[in-house]
């Protein structure tokens, strides 16, 4: 059996056994045959792009949910791993530890701004709220002209649908987990 092949019958088996659903029930639901469902789940099939498409809007998931890899059990980011999004002259850093995946609803990453840098962010849509906790420094923080000072093991929550800008008016580096979540 192909890799290809491979995943896709584990990944029907265990999107129909999470569901709760017999090869009976999940042929119902999808409109494809128990027989043809049996043969996918065992690779004994190659199936087509439109059983598939039927099978993913039977159970109600997305098509490429039987295709992507499943991601580990424990992952572990190196920040020296990890290529920064740079800005003002490499004063404003942002590392992507976690980056957004529609699964999760949220990122998270590592800022660091140079000694006297601010960085101004617009608005975020409706909905979205920002996770902040000082690891290195102290955090001046503008939301929508009122300010805050977090310092270095402080966090704040705020709703980012506002404008605002992180400040470091210290003459050290800040430093400070980000973690931004998505309603």
């Amino acid at each position: 059996m192909d890799p290809v092949n491979q995943q896709i019958a584990w990944k029907l088996k265990q999107l129909r056994r999470s569901k709760g659903f017999s090869l009976e029930k999940t042929a119902e639901v999808t409109g494809v045959s128990k027989a043809m469902l049996g043969q996918i789940e065992r690779g004994a099939s190659n199936p087509t792009v439109s059983i598939l498409w039927k099978i993913a809007n039977g159970l109600k998931v997305s098509f490429s949910s039987f295709v992507e890899e499943e991601e580990p059990s424990v992952s572990i980011v190196h920040l020296s791993n990890v290529k920064p999004i740079i800005e003002s002259n490499g004063s404003y850093q942002v590392f992507p530890i976690f980056p957004f995946k529609q699964d999760k609803q949220f990122e998270i990453y590592t800022v660091t701004l140079a000694e006297n840098c601010m960085q101004e962010s617009e608005a975020h849509q409706r909905g979205v709220e920002e996770y902040i906790t000082v690891l290195e420094g102290e955090l001046t923080l503008d939301i929508n002209t009122n300010v805050y000072t977090v310092g270095e093991g402080d966090s704040i929550r705020f709703h980012a649908d506002k404008p605002h800008v992180y400040m470091n008016k210290t003459a050290q580096i800040l430093r400070f987990h980000n973690l931004i979540y998505y309603a």
